[in-house]
């Protein structure tokens, strides 16, 4: 793995895992109860998972998409789904909306807009990220870690984003799956 500079952050497994469980010791230290988590797909789906677990409350999920071109590198439209995907109810109550990172800040903008507008049922909606970058136009109500210079964030499983079903057995085989 490359190490980090002030252009890139590479991070692996375990300190995914840790900016993960810090981020909700964070929460949960600073007394705020919420009653559901919103994770946005994709990159908020892993820690959105893993909050619905550990605060036993019900995950929502949220499809947003605008890191489309060049493999996920340049910005494009910010796509936000019509639906919310929640296994009972609707979205309501104290909200806590979790992405992986803040980079411009409009999808935590406009994510919050959205819900703000389509579900009058929620009383609360607080952000959290693992990373928010000093170029964001919004400040989440919570990240992990703060990043003044901005940099491009390799996140561990960026390795799937190459990875096609004709190459398993040979991904297998090399080792790269454990």
């Amino acid at each position: 793995m490359s190490s980090s500079s002030d252009k890139d952050l590479w991070v692996s497994w375990d300190d995914y895992n840790n900016a993960v469980v810090g981020l909700a010791h964070l929460i949960h230290e600073s007394g705020w109860k919420f009653d559901q988590v919103l994770c946005l797909a994709r990159g908020g789906l892993r820690p959105g998972d893993i909050f619905s677990r550990i605060f036993d409350v019900p995950l929502a999920i949220l499809s947003t998409s605008s890191y489309r071109e060049e493999v996920g590198t340049v910005q494009g439209d910010l796509d936000i789904a019509k639906h919310v995907t929640v296994t009972k109810g609707t979205l309501s109550g104290k909200v806590l909306l979790l992405d992986d990172l803040v980079d411009s800040g409009v999808t935590l903008q406009k994510v919050q807009s959205h819900v703000k507008e389509n579900f009058p049922g929620v009383t609360e909606v607080r952000s959290a990220v693992l990373w928010y970058k000093s170029c964001s136009a919004v400040k989440p109500d919570y990240f992990m870690h703060y990043l003044s210079h901005n940099p491009w964030i390799h996140q561990p499983f960026e390795a799937y984003d190459s990875l096609r079903p004709h190459q398993l057995a040979a991904w297998l085989r090399k080792g790269d799956a454990a």
